[in-house]
């Protein structure tokens, strides 16, 4: 539990200064903890170094915090779950894009646990607070692209995958 608080205080700090692109702009701290409630609370996971990893998923990709630092403050395994789930910022995006859709089926299942509940946030927050200057089509073709990347998750929890399943039905 206090490597849990540990890890969500770090992620608060670290994104502090950042809003989420919807309407109301609101905290991007509301992602990562969107992230692992749906593990915890929707899916049952109770291991605690897939919560932090939910929690951190974001910090290397959108901070400047670095797998070294997550590795000194919340070891070898929990850094490397997040250097997974992270993109390399330093491609095109429709490259990192294609990149997850590759990548999905390969990353160790903790962390496609961590990739699928952010699939499932996403989404959500797509459906009900979208980026105020999406276009329609824009809104269709992300919900497209994570069906893509779920595809090479399947298998890992079917309870979530049918949460996801759930929220696709919901697509613009």
């Amino acid at each position: 539990m206090a490597l849990i608080l540990q890890a969500a205080l770090f992620a608060a700090e670290r994104h502090q200064n950042q809003r989420r692109k919807d309407a109301n702009a609101s905290p991007y701290i509301n992602h990562p903890l969107a992230l692992a409630s749906v593990l915890a609370v929707e899916g049952a996971v109770v291991d605690a170094e897939v919560l932090c990893a939910a929690l951190l998923h974001d910090t290397i990709e959108d901070t400047d915090t670095t797998v070294e630092e997550l590795r000194s403050l919340f070891g070898d395994k929990i850094a490397g779950i997040v250097g997974e789930v992270t993109d390399d910022k330093s491609l095109a995006k429709p490259v990192r894009k294609e990149e997850q859709v590759r990548h999905a089926p390969h990353i160790s299942a903790k962390a496609q646990l961590v990739k699928l509940a952010d699939k499932i946030c996403n989404l959500r927050d797509l459906h009900s607070s979208p980026p105020a200057h999406w276009s329609i089509e824009r809104k269709r073709a992300y919900f497209d692209w994570a069906v893509r990347v779920v595809a090479g998750l399947r298998g890992v929890h079917p309870g979530l995958e049918a949460l996801f399943d759930q929220v696709c039905a919901k697509r613009p």
